[in-house]
């Protein structure tokens, strides 16, 4: 099957160790020596409609990708996902 960048970008990346979906493909990082693929970069969530920056971008090395199908892109990876941080923006700002 040939692919396209514009046909990753709409996949879902699915972590199969956990089940978790991790978000969709932004960006990739290629070996300019040897023209191949070396990771898949998902952009960090925006803060506050982006005005308060991002948080960290994940990437998945290409040799972590099991699979991509039609509509998902599955990998077997240790990221640490993201979590929600207790309290959220008000909190600090009102100490």
């Amino acid at each position: 099957m040939l692919c396209t960048f514009d046909d990753l970008k709409n996949k879902e990346i699915i972590n199969i160790k956990s089940g978790r979906k991790m978000g969709y493909a932004d960006d990739v990082e290629f070996d300019t020596c040897t023209a191949k693929i070396c990771k898949l970069v998902i952009f960090g969530k925006a803060k506050l409609f982006g005005l308060l920056g991002r948080e960290d971008d994940m990437t998945v090395c290409w040799s972590d990708i099991e699979v991509i199908g039609e509509d998902a892109i599955l990998v077997s990876c240790d990221i640490p996902f993201r979590t929600k941080k207790n309290g959220g923006l008000f909190k600090n700002l009102l100490k």
